[in-house]
């Protein structure tokens, strides 16, 4: 990992759509541009859910290299931030692997992800794209980018579990605190190297940790140190 694989992929946490660019097999190799919500796994790959007779998936089986984009609106879309993961889209052989943290995301997605012809598609990067404003441009290899193994992903149903039974006021307090919003519901949907996300009264807010969390019981220290925080 870098400083500057680090802020990537922590800016790329924040989001959960993009533009998902492939090489059309209709059109005979011109780029493809969609709309595409997508989650990141634990190391930071992008993974979308798309349907065998999407158009963007047939360019994918034809030639898996792709792009995504992401970006936030503004007002003036030059000055904003923006990652854009080069990389090769693989097929995921097992959609349960992570169709439970795919639908906390995106619970929306329910029936299709019970259709045979939707499946798992993984982004592996080959390059990445960080722009974080004015001069501040890079790009960045794979393993600058990716966040290092851990023990996290097994043990985060256990965590959000967990801090959904025993602890949802610290979770509401985490909104007040952090974000300044007043939830009367909160529920943790995800936790990974890089912080964590609660779905309160229906709105997706991110928490960055302030180092990475490899494990339950470094989760578990910077949950407390967070709740600390909140009471001071």
């Amino acid at each position: 990992m870098s400083e500057q694989g680090n802020e990537a992929r922590r800016f790329t946490r924040g989001h959960t759509s993009g533009v998902l660019s492939t090489l059309s097999k209709r059109l005979d190799g011109f780029p493809f541009g969609s709309v595409s919500p997508f989650i990141l796994d634990h190391a930071g790959r992008p993974v979308i859910l798309i349907s065998d007779i999407a158009e963007h998936t047939k360019n994918i089986v034809a030639d898996a290299r792709v792009s995504m984009i992401v970006q936030p609106y503004a007002a003036d879309m030059q000055v904003t931030g923006r990652v854009t993961v080069v990389g090769r889209a693989e097929r995921l052989p097992d959609k349960d692997e992570l169709g439970p943290r795919y639908l906390r995301y995106f619970p929306q997605a329910e029936g299709y992800f019970a259709m045979h012809d939707f499946n798992f598609y993984r982004i592996e990067p080959v390059r990445v794209r960080w722009i974080g404003g004015f001069g501040h441009i890079f790009w960045i290899e794979p393993e600058a980018y990716l966040a290092a193994a851990g023990t996290l992903a097994e043990a985060e149903g256990g965590i959000l579990a967990h801090m959904n039974a025993d602890h949802a006021d610290n979770l509401r307090a985490y909104c007040r605190h952090v974000h300044q919003v007043e939830a009367a519901e909160a529920a943790m949907i995800g936790i990974d190297p890089d912080g964590f996300d609660v779905r309160a009264d229906g709105r997706l807010l991110r928490f960055p940790f302030a180092e990475p969390v490899l494990d339950a019981q470094s989760a578990r220290a910077a949950l407390v140190e967070l709740a600390r925080q909140c009471r001071a």
